[in-house]
């Protein structure tokens, strides 16, 4: 190993006297993973003192400055969990620290901060991401003469991250074939690195980050640090521009390979740790189990490897768990949005539904009626390859293409066009079903005579009942009241409620009107 990865096993060596003044060793779970036989461990860093692994370098950083150096004042940059560290090592050691977050970090976040460090922090809020509230830190840090505490380009820092790389070779659970571990600026990543190859010379490093924040990974490919210009932010605890003066040349030196994976990955994995342990790491604690998912998945892991993912992490806002549920898919399977064309006459819709394979799950319907002769609903579908090929044949079978637009606006917005005026005789519904395979097609198929479909939204909640807003026009005013009088006598097995709305008038669906009965 080089001079510089040497300094740094020197350093984790140092943190072992320090870190555990604060905090005790974190867990080494092994994960029942659904259809995987391969042994996987998990590190388990959301059960630390601040539920990430930030704590282990920001108190052992401040933990190694003199007295004089900390009564100067600490400065600190963070969006969130590295600010919680130096919070909590701040009143531990009975000092002062400034910490500037961005000002679109969340209010629970903060409160966190200061329920850590209490009377020992003030937070300044400040720029809109990382990079605007870290030059805010330094510029404060070198006008007042402050100490600046970097969360991870700095080797007493990484020394603490160090630790848990300890832990998992003091478990007695080694030696691993591979460990999986999240990058950012690549402060844990080289430490990880650094001390698991020196006890486990033939373990393989995988550094895993989003595709959209690859930073590290772009930079060892050009050879050089590298700036992205624009950077996801979903996993923010990694969202980095560019990695680390110090980390890079060790994240060269002890990471094996480097992969990416998408945001629908990461939700895939967060649901993936939910079912084997009920437990919800944020995106960027669950990079590394989708990064190895994505290695089982593509067959590049033997069933006797063994493996360790860090789960680096479990601080994230609570509304983030809509996106996630809803990017995360259904089972074993990834939620893939399908825009069909279909003819402008009754029936073509309920048609399609009728003739899904029977092992797809329909997660997701978009639908209003537009002037032509040719109509667009939308299918969200979580079903296996197989199934989408099916899907794709049958239509192309009717002469019709599908069009995957998964990643389009209207539908992540859930943007329904429709034209209202179109509406002949309409009669809108706001339903509950069980949610069960044939459960709305049992209603349709009741007014399928009489009725043809305007307007559906319906989308996947998780629940035992299905919720949709339904829309049906007819030919006279007639078969419209005679629908209303159908309404009343579904039996519970087939509609739980219905629920009668007003019409909808200039692009928008306005007011209630009471239970239909």
């Amino acid at each position: 190993m080089s001079e510089l990865t040497d300094r740094l096993f020197e350093e984790i060596l140092q943190a072992r006297q320090r870190v555990y003044e604060v905090g005790e060793p974190t867990p080494l779970q092994k994960l029942n993973l659904r259809d995987i036989p391969a042994p996987v461990y998990a590190k388990r860093e959301d059960l630390g003192p601040i539920r990430a692994y930030k704590w282990r370098g920001a108190y052992n950083c401040m933990a190694a400055l003199s007295q004089a150096d900390r009564d100067k004042g600490i400065v600190a940059a963070s969006a969130g969990n590295h600010a919680q560290g130096v919070a909590l090592a701040a009143k531990v050691l009975n000092c002062h620290a400034r910490i500037y977050m961005p000002r679109s970090t969340p209010e629970v976040k903060q409160k966190e901060v200061k329920r850590h460090g209490g009377d020992h922090v003030d937070i300044v809020l400040q720029g809109d991401c990382y990079d605007e509230t870290a030059a805010a830190a330094h510029e404060y840090a070198e006008e007042h003469g402050s100490t600046f505490v970097h969360p991870y380009d700095d080797l007493v820092t990484m020394g603490g991250q160090g630790t848990l790389a300890d832990e998992i070779v003091m478990s007695g659970e080694g030696p691993f074939d591979r460990a999986y571990v999240p990058i950012g600026g690549g402060g844990l990543a080289a430490a990880v690195g650094c001390w698991l190859k020196r006890f486990w010379p033939n373990i393989k490093i995988i550094a895993v980050e989003g595709v959209d924040q690859a930073s590290m990974k772009t930079s060892i490919e050009q050879g050089k640090r590298t700036h992205l210009d624009y950077v996801d932010v979903f996993c923010d605890g990694t969202a980095v521009r560019i990695p680390g003066e110090v980390t890079y040349p060790i994240c060269s030196e002890v990471i094996d390979e480097y992969i990416t994976v998408s945001n629908n990955e990461v939700c895939q994995a967060i649901r993936a740790m939910w079912e084997s342990s009920r437990v919800v790491p944020e995106p960027s604690g669950a990079l590394t189990l989708a990064g190895f998912l994505k290695d089982w998945n593509e067959g590049k892991i033997k069933n006797t490897d063994k493996s360790v993912v860090v789960i680096s992490g479990a601080n994230m806002d609570f509304t983030q768990l809509t996106q996630i549920a809803r990017q995360a898919g259904i089972g074993n399977y990834e939620t893939r949005y399908l825009r069909i064309p279909m003819a402008s006459k009754r029936g073509q819709v309920l048609k399609y539904l009728r003739h899904m394979p029977s092992d797809t799950t329909l997660v997701d319907v978009q639908y209003g009626k537009t002037e032509g002769e040719t109509q667009y609903p939308v299918f969200g579908i979580a079903a296996s390859d197989e199934d989408l090929d099916t899907i794709r044949q049958t239509l192309i079978a009717k002469g019709l293409q599908c069009e995957d637009i998964s990643e389009d606006d209207d539908v992540r917005f859930r943007m329904i066009h429709y034209q209202a005026e179109l509406f002949q005789n309409p009669l809108f519904v706001h339903i509950e079903f069980p949610e069960r395979p044939g459960a709305f097609l049992d209603f349709m198929e009741h007014i399928a005579d009489i009725a043809s479909l305007c307007y559906f939204n319906y989308a996947y909640s998780g629940e035992r009942v299905g919720r949709a807003l339904v829309g049906m026009e007819f030919d006279t005013i007639e078969d419209r009241e005679a629908a209303r009088k159908r309404l009343q006598g579904f039996p519970g097995n087939v509609i739980r409620a219905i629920r009668e709305i007003s019409t909808p008038a200039k692009g928008r669906i306005t007011g209630t009107r009471p239970t239909v009965s």
